[in-house]
C-alpha cells in the first residue's frame, strides 16, 4: 500500500510540474492571440478620413496605426487600445460613435497584429503605445485633448501611460487587475508571480494616475471577472466613476449603453 501511495504521489507530482511548466511556456500564447494579416481602414468600413500611418517605435519596429483628425472645435482625441485577440479592424464598430460626435480616433497598432512586424510582449505593447502618443503630440494633440481608452488587455496597456502621460481622462472597458490575478483565478494552484513575464499590474498602478477615470464593466463578464473591474475603481484616486450593467458580459458593452455613458462622461468633464 505504501509503494503504491508514493507512486500515486510521484504520478501527482509529475502531472503537476508538467501543467506548471505548459503554463510557463505557453502564456503569451494565452495572453496574446493575435491575428497578423494585413488589414486596411476600408476593408472594415471605418470613418470617411480614418487613414494610416506608420509610427516607429523606440526599438526600430514600423507600426502601423489608424488615424481619425478630430472635428470638434476643442480637438479632443481618443487613443484607443483594443483588447488580446484579433487586430484593430475588429474594433471599428467600438468606435463609431465617438466618431460621429466629432472625436479624433488613433487606433492604435501593436506588434504582431494586423500586418505589424514584431512579436507581442508587455514592454513590446508599452512602446507601441508610446510612439502612438508620440504622434498625436507631433499632431499639436495637447494632453487636455487627449482621452486614454484601453478595451481589456488594452486597459493595461493604456493604464501604464496614464502614469507616463498626461493626458484629459482614462477609460478602462472590461479591466483586469493583473495578469498574475486573472491567472490565479482560473488555474489556482499553478500561477506564481515570480514566473509571469508580462504582469500587466493595473491593481498596482490605478492609484497612480491622477487623472478623471471611468470604468466600465459587465457583471456577466466570464472572461475578465467584474470583480477586477471594481477593485480597480474602488482603489483609485478621485475623480472617478464606474458602469457595471448587469446583463451585459465581455464582448458586448457596446450593446449596454458603454457608448453614452461614454460621451456623458466625457461630457462632464466640460471646455
Amino acid at each position: 500500500m505504501k509503494v503504491m501511495l508514493t507512486g500515486v504521489a510521484v504520478g501527482l507530482t509529475a502531472t503537476y510540474l508538467l501543467l506548471l511548466l505548459t503554463l510557463v511556456f505557453a502564456q503569451r500564447k494565452i495572453v496574446f492571440r493575435p491575428d497578423p494579416a494585413a488589414v486596411t481602414p476600408a476593408q472594415f468600413f471605418a470613418p470617411e478620413g480614418m487613414a494610416e500611418v506608420t509610427l516607429k517605435t523606440a526599438d526600430g519596429l514600423a507600426i502601423t496605426s489608424w488615424y481619425l483628425k478630430p472635428q470638434r472645435a476643442d480637438g479632443q482625441v481618443i487613443a484607443y487600445f483594443h483588447g488580446n485577440a484579433g487586430h484593430r479592424g475588429n474594433r471599428v464598430p467600438r468606435i463609431l460613435p465617438y466618431a460621429a460626435e466629432g472625436y479624433g480616433i488613433l487606433m492604435v497598432g501593436y506588434r504582431g497584429y494586423g500586418g505589424n512586424p514584431g512579436t507581442p510582449s508587455e514592454d513590446g505593447l508599452y512602446q507601441d503605445a508610446r510612439a502612438a502618443l508620440d504622434f498625436l503630440q507631433e499632431q499639436g494633440v495637447a494632453p487636455d485633448q487627449l482621452i486614454l481608452f484601453g478595451e481589456s488587455l488594452g486597459a493595461a496597456v493604456a493604464t501604464q501611460m496614464a502614469t507616463e502621460r498626461p493626458a484629459r481622462a482614462l477609460i478602462l472597458e472590461a479591466p483586469f487587475a493583473s495578469i498574475a490575478r486573472s491567472a490565479r483565478a482560473r488555474y489556482p494552484f499553478l500561477v506564481f508571480d515570480a514566473l509571469v513575464r508580462d504582469k500587466f499590474d493595473n491593481f498596482a498602478k490605478i492609484d497612480r494616475v491622477g487623472k478623471p477615470l471611468f470604468v466600465i464593466h459587465g457583471v456577466r463578464d466570464a472572461t475578465t471577472p467584474v470583480a477586477f473591474g471594481r477593485q480597480l475603481l474602488e482603489r483609485a484616486r478621485e475623480p472617478k466613476q464606474g458602469y457595471f450593467p448587469e446583463a451585459a458580459g465581455h464582448n458586448d458593452l457596446m450593446h449596454h449603453g458603454m457608448p453614452e455613458r461614454v460621451l456623458a462622461f466625457l461630457a462632464e468633464l466640460g471646455g
